[in-house]
């Protein structure tokens, strides 16, 4: 017979279900509903303690989220990432997907879901994500797909992954070890995996082809992303181009890239060329023809004096003034390489016809104008004082420079994060906080801007997510709902216990926690196979599969959180995208669990 919920199980429910409601109508701020969710709780459970439990002790429960160990874990992985950023590590591998993407961005996307999808077969699935996001979030500002489109899939990706081995995630040993405690036979690592890649093959079409037209692009607009600015660039020595025929290497560049005057013959090293493109795209030039558009010697001091005094280099865009004594002259005849220790990589010019013979000097030099917008790369205050000294505006926001130097230093310490956690050698919590703090320690993260490798939303978020979960499973909610479920079951057939069971475990998963799910879940299945003479284990694989289908909600598992900030997602971004894969896993994998088991 069901029992009537206890006062404080219906009051947790409630909770629940009224938090969802509020995220889900996002008429107040992500934070805002955080951090209302931990005071009701904090309040309620003061002035209405759970059984056999003091005031205070409630108030431990409401706060608890901001001392757990998954925050702790969730802001290292952040601070890692941000190092794996600043220090340019990645971008090698970002270019290789770059190219993929170049060729064909939906081959670009399918490519890397299966990547994903396959690694966290047997690599945990937060560090998998982990090295993933950096590079998406780079690729997205290379110009491929927006960062919103992608990292939902790709996560998706990630958690279909990691329910195909009993080592995919930390739950599926939680549940097979509850089960095996129950009585349940040993189940080997690929034991289930047939079934699930069965699955992803259903559901890849859907992460591919219809979730990322479910998202969003929610890139900020920036003007300064499409501004072009001429350059010059000066061939180096051991330039691919040196003896060749410019057309021959021209498909290598940028597309955005453009040469003014191409010359005729083979080039020659010194050889100076006229350019122009997006600050990305001059980039990518000097580092594919090995050439600069700036003289090397400021370049090296720059460098020099960053690595003497700590500094970041900055690249700032400022605009040439009335009254600038620049107005007139060119580049090589200013002196502000000499004047200033500042380099200007380009101009750009936003309000004349540049094809006027007279805008140039004999020498090929484009002469600066009045609303000329120069992108100028140094330390910070030598391009104070050169915007001040000059009569010039510098305008808002400002690009820092990789620290390549240190690159090498923070992909080995991400790897070796990764790495001990992969293997078991450490948790992932104790892993990640060794590798923020060694990021801290050889300076490829400053203490001075830690604030934006971490996001607000993301840290209140988890912390509610936490005392939440903990309130419905300590109040008895969970218990409540599992024996209610049981009840209704035994007038069912096998395909819809097996979806029941699953859908059950999901919504615990999905606005509790994994290990929640995985405790209350995993006893209540064993239960029910035996009250209704149905085998154990389909009904076992059903709770561990639910356990994993945490796709509707960012506080249903920390790589959710981990994207958030990253796509600038919203609460319903992921319900959009979520329930339709959770009803699609959850189908998919009732019906080939009957198959399997000939129930």
């Amino acid at each position: 017979m069901l029992q009537i919920p206890s006062p404080h199980a219906i009051a947790a429910i409630i909770v629940t279900i009224s938090m969802f409601i509020a995220f889900a109508r996002a008429k107040l701020s992500t934070e805002i509903v955080s951090l209302m969710t931990i005071a009701v709780i904090a309040v309620g459970l003061y002035f209405f303690p759970l059984p056999d439990s003091q005031p205070t002790e409630g108030l431990a429960l409401a706060f608890s989220g901001f001392g757990h160990y998954a925050l702790i874990t969730i802001c290292a992985l952040m601070i890692m990432g941000r190092g794996l950023v600043v220090t340019g590590a990645l971008e090698p591998v970002a270019r290789v997907l770059e190219r993929v993407f170049k060729f064909n961005l939906q081959l670009g996307l399918l490519l890397s879901l299966v990547m994903a999808l396959c690694l966290s077969m047997v690599v945990n699935d937060t560090p998998v994500l982990v090295l993933l996001l950096p590079i998406f979030v780079s690729l997205a500002a290379r110009g491929a797909m927006p960062a919103s489109k992608t990292l939902i899939p790709l996560n998706a990706a990630v958690l279909i992954g990691g329910m195909g081995t009993t080592i995919g995630t930390s739950t599926n040993l939680l549940v097979v070890s509850i089960a095996r405690d129950l009585g349940m036979p040993h189940m080997n690592v690929f034991h289930f995996t047939p079934i699930v890649l069965m699955a992803a093959l259903v559901a890849l079409p859907y992460l591919w082809l219809v979730m990322p037209r479910l998202l969003r692009d929610n890139r900020v607009a920036d003007v300064a992303e499409k501004r072009r600015f001429h350059a010059r660039l000066r061939l180096g020595e051991d330039s691919i181009l040196t003896g060749q025929e410019l057309s021959t290497v021209i498909r290598r560049l940028p597309s955005d890239l453009e040469f003014h005057e191409a010359p005729m013959g083979p080039l020659q090293p010194q050889q100076r060329l006229a350019i122009s493109g997006t600050h990305e795209a001059l980039e990518e030039a000097m580092r594919t023809l090995k050439g600069e558009i700036a003289p090397a010697w400021v370049i090296d001091r720059i460098r020099q004096q960053s690595s003497e005094t700590g500094s970041d280099i900055n690249v700032v865009e400022v605009s040439v003034t009335a009254d600038s004594r620049l107005i007139g002259r060119t580049l090589p005849s200013s002196g502000v390489a000499d004047l200033y220790g500042v380099a200007v990589l380009g101009i750009h010019r936003p309000h004349t016809l540049l094809g006027e013979r007279d805008q140039y000097s004999e020498g090929g030099d484009l002469r600066i104008s009045e609303g000329d917008v120069m992108l100028v790369m140094g330390l910070l205050p030598a391009i104070e004082e050169f915007a001040r000294a000059d009569s010039l505006l510098i305008l808002a926001g400002k690009l820092e420079m990789p620290r390549r130097s240190k690159a090498v230093l923070a992909g080995g310490i991400m790897l070796g994060s990764v790495g001990l956690a992969s293997i078991g050698l450490l948790p992932i919590a104790i892993s990640a906080l060794a590798g923020a703090i060694l990021m801290f320690v050889t300076g490829c993260v400053r203490f001075d801007r830690v604030g934006r490798a971490l996001s607000a939303k993301v840290i209140v978020l988890v912390a509610a997510s936490i005392a939440l979960g903990r309130l419905v499973l300590e109040s008895g909610a969970a218990d409540w709902l599992g024996q209610t479920l049981s009840l209704g079951l035994q007038f069912l057939p096998p395909a819809a216990v097996l979806a029941a069971i699953m859908l059950f475990v999901t919504v615990l998963t999905n606005f509790a926690s994994n290990a929640t799910a995985a405790t209350v879940g995993t006893p209540i299945a064993f239960s029910i196979a035996e009250k209704l003479g149905l085998p154990a284990e389909p009904l076992i694989l059903a709770v561990l599969f639910g356990c994993n289908l945490c796709y509707a909600t960012p506080i249903a598992y920390q790589t959710n959180m981990l994207i958030m900030a990253e796509g600038s997602y919203e609460f319903r971004d992921y319900i959009r995208t979520g329930v339709p894969l959770v009803l699609l896993m959850v189908t998919t994998l009732s019906v080939l669990l009957v198959s399997t088991y000939s129930m």
